[in-house]
């Protein structure tokens, strides 16, 4: 099987940087690496992305225990939790077969790692089993630097809408971080981080959003299942507040002048968001030195 798929590697040329994505490819796996599952056994919290019933994508939260996380085998991670009832993905993680795109971030050191599969149910149905199709790491750039841990789920109303309130824009407009999920289209879904200074998530309306695209390591994950399926989720954490903000649309990469001149453009179809369940930091974070400023509304 090809390391990367068309969608990839039309972006790769594109954006001039086919050379870069070759070296690249080596970190990508098949297998679960010994110090890769070390990692993983000591998290408390996975982003995911797949999309609904209905075929819309989300970006969905699990939390859990250290231990949660376990490498059955070096092509196999069980997750020991389910979404809670009120996620978009609570009728199909656990539920299965499906295609899953997963990312375990560990903010404190800026280590993230992606782990993209088919899932399954477990079998005493408290989670589910993702089959390893692809295991990479990801440079540490963009991430800011906190510690945050898993809020408790308290009782309260799900907002849902077809654009963003004026508090929910307020925290996208706010946010220096948030997580992305795509798929190709047919056998493959990714999540994946995106983080910048706070107002490089730029709000233009209740329906549209965007942010710029920053050099990473050229492989063009996101970018490349874009160029063959529009469809998206975004997941922004309320580090204040331990909310989520869940955001299901279609997106599309605009190409500036210079082939390093990207921006993704985001439609808002549907929004879910609650005020527990996410993830608590109780202090600012230490942001990456590689956050670019942002610039100007225009």
């Amino acid at each position: 099987m090809a390391a990367y798929h068309s969608g990839e590697l039309t972006v790769q040329r594109r954006a001039a940087l086919t050379e870069r994505a070759a070296v690249a490819e080596g970190a990508l796996h098949t297998e679960i690496p010994d110090v890769a599952a070390d990692f993983l056994a000591t998290q408390r919290w996975l982003v995911a992305g797949t999309a609904d019933a209905r075929g819309r994508v989300w970006c969905s939260l699990l939390t859990g225990a250290p231990g949660f996380l376990r490498v059955h085998d070096r092509g196999t991670l069980d997750v020991d939790a389910l979404p809670p009832p009120d996620d978009p993905l609570a009728d199909v993680l656990g539920r299965g077969p499906a295609t899953i795109g997963a990312l375990a971030l560990e903010p404190a050191t800026r280590r993230r790692m992606r782990i993209n599969g088919t899932s399954s149910p477990l079998p005493n149905g408290s989670g589910w089993r993702l089959r390893v199709a692809q295991v990479f790491a990801n440079c540490p750039k963009y991430i800011q630097k906190r510690s945050p841990s898993p809020a408790p789920c308290a009782d309260g109303a799900v907002v849902e809408g077809d654009g963003l309130t004026d508090a929910q824009a307020n925290l996208v407009g706010r946010a220096d971080t948030f997580f992305v999920a795509t798929t190709d289209g047919s056998a493959g879904a990714d999540a994946n981080h995106r983080g910048g200074a706070p107002g490089f998530l730029r709000v233009h309306s209740p329906t549209l959003l965007s942010w710029p695209d920053y050099v990473g390591n050229a492989m063009f994950t996101t970018l490349g299942n874009l160029w063959l399926d529009s469809r998206a989720g975004l997941l922004v954490p309320d580090w204040e507040s331990g909310g989520l903000l869940r955001i299901t649309g279609a997106a599309r990469v605009l190409w500036g002048a210079g082939p390093g001149d990207r921006t993704v453009e985001f439609t808002v179809h549907h929004v879910v968001s609650v005020s527990s369940g996410g993830l608590l930091s109780d202090a600012p974070p230490q942001y990456s030195k590689f956050n670019p400023p942002v610039a100007p509304a225009q």
